[in-house]
């Protein structure tokens, strides 16, 4: 009977360190278009996907799914960060944003999205470590 037991909590203790240690990183990933016109957001998954889609074709004029922000340089005298204003469009599955003007030259924009975003793993439960709130996945750009 210990036995039995033995080799039953050793077999779950694997299954639980295997799906717990995964190395698969589910996070979009956010980087520019081949000639820098655009920004794309891919490897987004279904579930999020999903949503997206149904909030964009609900009210695709005011959703706000991704904003750009131009970083200010260390010579700049104005140290605010402005937003940049475009359109965003659902290819497949990838979002692409399109600004209203194009990207200037030398300049970093930080792309702050909420898509794919999770509240918390079970790993952030077990330690005490999960956020009050969401944190959305940020990434600078260089064009």
């Amino acid at each position: 009977m210990f036995k039995f037991f033995f080799n039953y909590l050793i077999v779950v203790a694997v299954v639980i360190s295997a799906l717990s240690c995964s190395n698969r990183n589910n996070r979009p990933v956010i980087k520019f278009s081949g000639d820098s016109s655009s920004i794309i957001i891919k490897n987004i998954d279904e579930a999020s996907l999903l949503q997206v889609k149904n909030a964009y074709q609900a009210k695709s004029d005011t959703l706000n799914l991704i904003s750009v922000l131009i970083k200010p340089g260390e010579l700049d005298s104005i140290q605010d960060e402005l937003e940049v204003t475009g359109k965003v469009k659902i290819l497949g599955d990838s979002l692409v944003f399109n600004p209203d003007q194009p990207f200037i030259k030398g300049k970093d924009y930080l792309v702050q999205s909420y898509i794919g975003v999770k509240f918390a793993t079970i790993g952030n439960l077990i330690t005490s470590s999960a956020k009050h709130n969401l944190q959305p996945q940020k990434q600078t750009l260089k064009r």
